[in-house]
């Protein structure tokens, strides 16, 4: 038995004012149509309408429309590939994915799986819910698929952050007979623009040129996006300049691309050019101030805009964050709130990310009360920030309680947990959580859960055997490639078991020879095991990448110390005098009274 979800009411008024204005018309076409036409497309035109029109309705039919096609093999009235096309659409806007899986299979007992239009609907439904296997699924059943199931499936890899499958795509699609289209270069300018691939958007700039579409204004804002984002600012505003029909995204882009790159005299140039500067110009130079300038000249702005909105606020705040300015953040915050501005889900989770770094959990519990209080806690942006504080304050158990709660979760969220546990010491919950997320559908692990999973390790103390399985399954089962973090994990786990003497051939296979942390990670594991040869030459390496490091000293100090060496000491002790190298002091951050209190550990 099935519930009906009813829609909310404000989403279709002016649709449905529009219906009720041009219902006479379709009922006028209607007769033209009997008269024109035999009784079965009449039938099938009825249908459709019959079908389409309650979408737009603010009533319980309009819930009741998307159930049609369960029954519809027992009607006479069957709806069509135009239906189709609009019930998975509402489907997709309404967030009803039951309702369109249910007519998913409609659609396959039905035949009409190959209607381009239909398979394209379907390929973008899956896509925005975030399960891009089943929408390749889709693709891969096409018998000829066009250039719109091309575009659709390339743009929900992109759209679902997976930019390098969206590339790989894009290069099959190149390779095929069909060929790519002005849709197919921008969803890959998108995604050579997230991952700053310059080369490759130059490439695909070349074909852009030999197609024919470089003055496109979509096309050519695309451009100018995807090199600002690539650090080639003089080739966007080149491209800009060329332009001959610029619209406000045009300029918008160029502003973004020049504060960006923290061109923040050629993006104020840019922006008294502008013929009518909008809200999100203003907020493109108040994200970037905020990130790489004064955040005072970012608050200036904001207080001078004409219509400031949440997404202007947000990005001070985030800005203020980034920079681990968290209480300056909090009183923004405030200020925020006194100002009545809607408050949406990314000005919580930056505030999260704040309250998360400073431990501060009365804080916290208060935010999420705010949450709760603007209906926002199961967001997965929202709760996945929530997970990440309450981690962080020790609060594993309400971590705990906010994942299993939360409707929807993605790899971030996953991640959070499980880092959560990592960071608490609970490494069996670590590597048990791991395990559920293989099974997940359309979720993979990242570098991010391998990093956690090895720290787990490490503090579970296991043998390095079972470690290193888990280091070669990057490679060998989900292609990542392992990063001077992982490295460094794996080098601990060598420390305890005083293996640190395969390290070096180690971090020289894997092309970290010349990355200090590497080397000082294998000083500190050098210090666990007591080996005085390795950590020698570990510390030659560190001074000759980093230059006079205290940590150094104070390692080989210690290991020194530890094996009894007491000249070496002295000698170490003496350099240290000399050079003016001071052991750095340790704090901890206790909460008193909904504030933080330092103190110092010598």
């Amino acid at each position: 038995m099935y519930q009906v979800q009813v829609m909310p009411r404000s989403l279709f008024n002016g649709l449905n004012n529009y219906l009720q204005t041009k219902r006479p018309l379709n009922h006028h076409f209607s007769e033209k149509l009997s008269t024109a036409c035999d009784q079965s497309q009449v039938n099938a035109f009825n249908s459709t309408t019959s079908l389409i029109s309650p979408l737009y309705n603010d009533s319980l039919n309009s819930s009741m429309a998307i159930f049609k096609p369960s029954s519809a093999p027992k009607s006479d009235n069957k709806p069509n590939g135009y239906a189709l096309v609009h019930l998975i659409r509402s489907c997709t806007r309404l967030g009803y994915f039951s309702y369109g899986k249910q007519i998913h299979c409609y659609i396959m007992q039905s035949g009409f799986a190959s209607n381009v239009f239909v398979s394209a609907a379907l390929i973008n439904f899956y896509a925005k819910f975030e399960s891009v296997n089943d929408a390749h699924n889709v693709f891969v059943e096409i018998h000829d698929p066009s250039v719109v199931s091309w575009n659709s499936l390339i743009s929900g890899y992109v759209h679902s952050g997976q930019f390098r499958k969206a590339l790989e795509l894009f290069l099959q699609l190149e390779r095929s007979s069909i060929g790519s289209d002005s849709f197919s270069f921008t969803a890959a300018l998108v995604a050579c623009g997230q991952l700053s691939l310059r080369q490759f958007g130059r490439c695909v700039h070349s074909k852009i040129v030999k197609f024919g579409v470089e003055f496109n204004v979509f096309v050519a804002n695309c451009l100018i996006d995807m090199y600002g984002k690539c650090a080639s600012v003089e080739e966007a505003i080149a491209l800009f300049n060329e332009m001959r029909d610029k619209d406000t995204i045009s300029w918008n882009s160029v502003i973004g691309a020049s504060a960006r790159n923290k061109r923040f005299e050629q993006a104020f140039s840019f922006l008294n050019l502008m013929p009518n500067p909008d809200t999100i110009t203003y907020n493109e130079l108040i994200s970037s101030i905020s990130q790489f300038g004064n955040i005072e000249d970012a608050i200036v702005i904001l207080s001078n805009m004409p219509s400031p909105n949440s997404s202007s606020w947000n990005s001070i705040i985030t800005g203020y964050v980034n920079r681990n300015f968290a209480r300056e953040a909090l009183e923004f915050f405030r200020r925020m709130h006194s100002n009545d501005i809607e408050m949406d889900q990314f000005t919580f989770s930056s505030l999260l990310s704040g309250i998360a770094s400073l431990g501060t959990l009365t804080w916290g519990v208060l935010i999420h009360c705010c949450t709760i209080k603007c209906c926002l806690d199961k967001s997965v942006v929202v709760g996945t920030a929530l997970i990440d504080m309450y981690s962080k304050c020790g609060q594993v158990k309400k971590a705990e309680f906010m994942f299993q709660a939360l409707p929807h979760k993605n790899l971030v969220t996953w991640n959070a947990m499980i880092s959560g546990y990592a960071h608490n010491g609970n490494s069996t919950k670590v590597i048990e959580l791991f395990e559920q997320l293989k099974t997940a559908k359309d979720l993979k692990p990242d570098g991010i859960t391998f990093l956690n999973v090895l720290s787990a390790c490490w503090h579970n103390r296991m043998p390095h055997k079972i470690a290193n399985q888990y280091f070669e399954s990057m490679v060998k089962d989900y292609g990542i490639n392992h990063t001077s973090d992982h490295c460094s994990s794996i080098i601990r786990l060598m420390g305890q078991e005083g293996e640190v003497w395969r390290a070096e051939k180690m971090i020289n296979n894997l092309g970290f020879g010349l990355c200090g942390m590497v080397w000082r990670a294998l000083l500190g594991a050098c210090g666990v095991c007591g080996d005085i040869k390795v950590a020698e030459a570990a510390a030659a390496k560190v001074i000759e990448l980093e230059g006079d490091n205290g940590f150094v000293f104070v390692m080989m100090s210690n290991i020194y110390a530890c094996n009894g060496k007491w000249g070496d000491v002295s000698e170490v002790r003496k350099l240290m005098r000399e050079k003016r190298v001071k052991k750095e002091i340790g704090y901890s951050l206790i909460e008193v009274e909904n504030g933080l209190q330092a103190l110092s550990v010598v």
